[in-house]
Parts: C-alpha cells; sequence; structure tokens
C-alpha cells in the first residue's frame, strides 16, 4: 500500500484514484434508490403486483428515504462528521445504506412473505411488506444521504484549491449514471406482463445489493488511501508544524481548536446566502428528483408511449449529467458566473416542466422536455455545490453540507406524498405537473435572489473561476 501510494501520489493521479474510490460507491446507491422509478406505473393496479402496493402506497414509501434525514439524522450525523472526520462517520453510513437496501430487498421478496415475521407484521399492520421496506428505506436514506455529505466533505479536502468543481461534477455524473443504468435495466429485467410475483420486483433490488457490496471494498479502500495521505501530511509538515502542547489534531493534521464546535452550527445557519443556496437546493432537487419517481406514470399517458420508451425518454436524465455535469463543472471552474449558471439552469427546469405539461401530446416533445431537464439537472448543482466551500469555513463544512441536504430532504420527503395522492385522486397524472411548475418558479426566484446577493457581496467570489479574483 505505501509503495502504492507513494507512485500515485508522484504521479498526480491519487487524488482521482481516491474520487473513484467515492463517486462508485454512490453510483450503487443511485442505483438501488431508483430500482421503482420505471416500473412504478403497475402500481396504479395494485390487484395486479403481489406486492399490493397502490400509487399512494409507493409514494408513501419513498418518503421514508428522508424521514429520519428530517428528523435531525443529517444534522446531528453532519456534526459528528465535522468531529469524527470522513474516515469514521462514512464508515458508518456505508454501512448503514447497505443494512437498509438489504432490509428492504428482504421486505419485497417473496422468502419474507412466508414467514413468521410477516404473518406477526400482519397484525400490527396491513401490508406488512410496505411496512418493512418504508423502515429499510429510512435506514437507506440516512446512509446513503450521510454518505453524500462525506463524499462532498471528502472532495472538498482533497480538491480544495484544485478542480473542486470538476471533481464534483464527475462524482455527481457517475453517481446519477447509477440512476441511468437502473432506469434502463429496471425493466427489462422485470417481467411486466399479467400478474407481478415477489420474484419480479425482487429482482432489481438483488442487483443493487451485488453493487452495494462492491461498494463497501471501495470506501474500504478509499479510507486506507485518505488515512496514508493523513500520514503523510502530518509527516512532511515536521515537528514545527506541531501544535504545542501536545493538543490534538484531525483527520487533516489540522489543531484540534481549528475543529467544528457544537455552537458553530448557528454560524451556518445565519449565514444568508446558506439560507440562498438551501432553498435553491430543496426547490430544484424536488423538481428533478421527485418527478423523476413519478415520471413514466405521466409521461406514458401524456405523450401516448409504452414503458420501455418511457424509460428511455426518462434515463436521458442522468444520461445528460454524465456529459455535462463534468463538463459545466469544468466551466464553472474556468469562467465563474457560478450564480448566473444557476439562473439559467432553473429557468431551463421551468422550460421542461411547461412542455410536459402543455406541449402537443407527440414523443418528440417528450424528449425534448425530458433533454432540457437534464442539462438543467447537470448546469444548477456545477455551480451550487462547488459555492459552499467558498461561504463557509472548512471546519463548518460538514455541518453545511449535512443543513443543505436536511433542508432538501424536507422536500424528498414532502413531495412523493403529495404527488401520489394528486395522481391517485386526478383524472390524470398530468395534474401532477402544475405542482412541479410551481417549484420551478421558486427555485428561479430563490436563485436571482442569491445573485444579486453575489453582487452585493464580490468578496466571496462566488461568480469567479477558481484560484483567480
Amino acid at each position: 500500500m505505501t509503495r502504492l501510494f507513494r507512485t500515485l501520489k508522484e504521479t498526480g493521479a491519487i487524488r482521482w484514484v481516491a474520487l473513484m474510490c467515492l463517486a462508485l460507491p454512490m453510483f450503487a446507491s443511485y442505483f438501488f434508490d431508483d430500482i421503482f422509478s420505471t416500473i412504478n406505473q403497475e402500481f396504479e393496479d395494485p390487484s395486479m403486483v403481489a406486492l399490493g402496493w397502490s400509487m399512494a402506497d409507493y409514494g408513501f414509501y419513498r418518503s421514508a428515504y428522508s424521514l429520519l434525514c428530517i428528523f435531525g439524522g443529517l444534522i446531528v450525523c453532519g456534526m459528528l462528521l465535522d468531529r469524527w472526520g470522513v474516515r469514521l462517520t462514512g464508515s458508518i453510513f456505508v454501512g448503514l445504506m447497505v443494512g437498509g437496501a438489504a432490509l428492504i430487498t428482504y421486505a419485497i421478496s417473496e422468502g419474507f412473505a412466508g414467514s413468521r415475521l410477516y404473518d406477526w407484521l400482519s397484525g400490527v399492520f396491513a401490508k406488512p411488506s410496505l411496512s418493512l421496506a418504508y423502515a429499510g428505506c429510512a435506514m437507506f436514506g440516512l446512509g446513503s444521504e450521510i454518505a453524500g455529505v462525506t463524499v462532498n466533505r471528502a472532495i472538498a479536502k482533497w480538491f480544495k484549491g484544485r478542480e473542486i468543481a470538476f471533481a464534483m461534477g464527475l462524482q455527481l455524473a457517475l453517481a446519477r449514471l447509477g440512476t441511468a443504468v437502473a432506469l434502463i435495466v429496471v425493466p427489462r429485467i422485470v417481467e411486466l406482463e399479467g400478474y407481478i410475483p415477489y420474484s419480479e420486483t425482487s429482482k432489481p433490488a438483488v442487483a443493487g445489493m451485488v453493487l452495494l457490496l462492491g461498494a463497501l471494498v471501495l470506501w474500504g479502500l478509499f479510507v486506507a488511501m485518505d488515512y496514508r495521505a493523513d500520514r503523510s501530511v502530518a509527516a512532511s509538515a515536521g515537528s514545527s508544524a506541531r501544535p504545542a502542547d501536545g493538543a490534538a489534531t484531525s483527520e487533516a493534521g489540522s489543531p484540534a481548536e481549528d475543529r467544528f464546535r457544537f455552537r458553530d452550527v448557528l454560524k451556518v445557519i445565519t449565514n444568508r446566502h446558506f439560507i440562498l443556496v438551501s432553498l435553491l437546493c430543496v426547490f430544484f432537487y424536488c423538481c428533478v428528483v421527485s418527478f423523476r419517481k413519478f415520471a413514466t406514470a405521466i409521461l406514458m399517458p401524456r405523450f401516448g408511449i409504452d414503458s420501455d420508451v418511457a424509460s428511455v425518454m426518462v434515463a436521458m436524465i442522468p444520461f445528460f449529467t454524465l456529459v455535462f455535469a463534468p463538463l459545466f463543472g469544468a466551466v464553472v471552474d474556468r469562467v465563474g458566473r457560478g450564480t448566473k449558471i444557476m439562473i439559467l439552469g432553473s429557468a431551463m427546469i421551468l422550460f421542461a416542466h411547461l412542455t410536459v405539461a402543455f406541449a402537443p401530446g407527440v414523443p418528440a416533445f417528450g424528449f425534448i422536455a425530458i433533454g432540457v431537464l437534464g442539462l438543467g439537472y447537470s448546469l444548477v448543482p456545477a455551480a451550487m455545490w462547488p459555492s459552499l466551500p467558498k461561504i463557509i469555513a472548512e471546519s463548518r463544512l460538514g455541518t453545511a453540507f449535512s443543513l443543505v441536504y436536511w433542508v432538501q430532504n424536507i422536500g424528498l420527503f414532502t413531495v412523493p406524498i403529495v404527488v401520489g395522492h394528486i395522481i391517485d385522486r386526478a383524472s390524470s397524472p398530468v395534474v401532477a405537473e402544475y405542482f412541479f411548475i410551481g417549484l420551478a418558479v421558486c427555485a428561479i426566484v430563490v436563485s436571482v435572489l442569491l445573485s444579486r446577493s453575489s453582487d452585493r457581496h464580490p468578496e466571496l467570489r462566488l461568480d469567479e473561476k477558481a484560484g483567480g479574483r
């Protein structure tokens, strides 16, 4: 390991190897999170699915992802990240992510349907599989979100002052590739004709579990590399760089007094730019992520297409980000103007939802709308996430990322419930688009406010290129 580390460091490749070890576990997480996204239309007729879930049940299940996150989990765990560092915190929550996924896989399997646990839960819950999957999804969601916070924190640690926007964009692209693969693969490995048994609905979950187990191995490799990197930094600094009186150091070798303190959370939540970034995050992501969970149910009747075409259409969202997220990240690094890019991306999201809602019912308009949605989904995060290290001190960065994710998860918790009920009660699933249009308008308003505030506070350098003035 020592020889490999030295070789990678001398060639300048070590940061990119570390980035791959961070990004590929998120690929697995995104894949598992979307195992139902392109087959959820089957829940419109619960009698044809062994699980017996309705569309409202599916929305309820989706909301579980954010349950523990919004009830304090993200905030507490973000503070622990700043106190314990990326290695310990990340290891705990990558493990929780895998454990939650295993519970979901069991809950939707035929083995659970014939178990004593199923019989016992039947006396408590009307739908035992939904209840157990809900608990697993809550675990998976907290683990996945904190793992995502940890990944962003680790990228900031390894790339600060270098190609940070490009690195975050590349990580985001590879993670969303997991979504794209799920959207393309799942409807092709699940038999959707006639009655759908447990054996079919559990297939994509089993595939996701295999990927998550591989993610554990890659995370372990990153932990070893990060530990070795900190040891190398400490050794090169020498005794003159050590804090006086034997003060403790953090993972990166910084003095303990420079590390996060619990009262510092107030300094984060009272930062007006942080508040605007958080609001943009929740409105923007709900317009895309929550839409994607119901996209096939909306697009199929809207444009008169079958599930195979709809799955390809929806898969354009992550495939576009695979190409454009790193590209736009490099643009932000090179030319800046981050807040203006956020406005443009938010406007694209609004255009996409207006097209879905009001364009002629021709499939070509659906492809255009989803393509624009994919471009907007690449633009905004490429500028938004790298802005946090500019407005928040590094010692509070883990908490800042977790708080943004917390606000985002409040939206991701409530929006699927609302949309599920809208689709269940409306004459057409397309009615849900009016709700997404309202969210997109809110995203534009917030991004404009952030841009104006950036113009009044040029010292933050939110619109300047990386390393420049």
